[in-house]
């Protein structure tokens, strides 16, 4: 069973919110485990003790090549006892990158398929074929949202953050989002920062919360002008960003989700967006792994 550490809240202080009679705060998930960090702790958490619970010694999931869930996944399943497979977007290229070298150190076996295969990775033909090479294994989903996920993401907030107003979080597969929207209290407003470019980001979080029959409390907005260009992508403005965000905080961000995420709750402050007495905490969901080989790709010098 994976052991959680302690989770501390620390309070951001600058003079620009402070100005304006807002509080800023950031939940430090990247703490909670130190190779399961962030969210990719809570979706693991409940699907590897089902695992076990169906007898399952082998786990296979999904991901691109700089994956934080590939990443949390080998080494949350070494650490459990279990084998691992690891489906890569795209084909093997040498040498290989910091993200996939750790999960193969972690045992993890990899297997690369083109992108446009990719793209059926949900079809029962597919697990079918994948479970002719690799035996009777538990299939976690890619970005691990699934059931189990959202009951491991319902838990992040605690009796604790009770008293903040608006809760601020990346969002990507959507697991996140939708544990925090199923914990949400009336008088909070959960706010989803998508890492992903295009509207249709919408339809599918509305879809997702029907599917899994969440009904929040509080309220829920997605905002999706904060992406960048799209998954993966960056620019110097978000770069220069982050290492401010450094320099000023002494907390590390990453340019896939953190960094959009915290860049766009600074962008609502600063246009007035939450009212005088607002208190806004930002969830670091971790991935900090993720920047040693952003770094060696770009060839850049961000912060771990």
């Amino acid at each position: 069973m994976l052991i959680p550490n302690q989770i501390s809240v620390e309070k951001l202080s600058y003079e620009l919110w402070e100005i304006q009679g807002v509080q800023l705060a950031i939940k430090r998930l990247d703490q909670i485990h130190p190779l399961a960090s962030g969210n990719k702790f809570f979706k693991l958490k409940y699907n590897l003790e089902q695992a076990k619970k169906e007898g399952k010694n082998k786990l296979l999931t999904f991901g691109g090549a700089y994956s934080n869930h590939i990443y949390a996944t080998a080494a949350a399943a070494e650490q459990e006892g279990f084998q691992t497979v690891g489906v890569i977007r795209g084909e093997e290229t040498f040498p290989i990158n910091p993200t996939l070298n750790a999960a193969k150190e972690k045992g993890m076996s990899l297997h690369y398929i083109s992108r446009s295969a990719y793209r059926d990775k949900e079809s029962p033909k597919f697990i079918d074929e994948l479970r002719e090479i690799y035996g009777n294994f538990y299939l976690i989903p890619e970005g691990g949202t699934n059931y189990l996920a959202i009951k491991g993401t319902s838990e992040i907030l605690s009796n604790e953050d009770k008293d903040f107003s608006h809760i601020c979080t990346p969002l990507g597969t959507g697991g996140t989002f939708l544990g925090l929207a199923n914990s949400l209290l009336h008088h909070q407003e959960l706010l989803g920062f998508s890492a992903l470019k295009g509207s249709f980001i919408h339809q599918e979080i509305d879809g997702q919360l029907k599917k899994f029959q969440i009904e929040t409390h509080g309220k829920t907005k997605i905002l999706n002008n904060y992406h960048f260009g799209g998954y993966g992508k960056h620019t110097a403005e978000l770069l220069d960003f982050i290492r401010w965000f450094y320099l000023t905080f002494q907390i590390p961000l990453e340019p896939i989700y953190t960094g959009k995420m915290a860049y766009g709750v600074l962008k609502l402050v600063q246009k007035k967006y939450f009212p005088k007495g607002s208190k806004i905490l930002l969830l670091h969901t971790g991935g900090i792994q993720g920047v040693a080989g952003f770094n060696e790709r770009f060839g850049l010098s961000l912060p771990l």
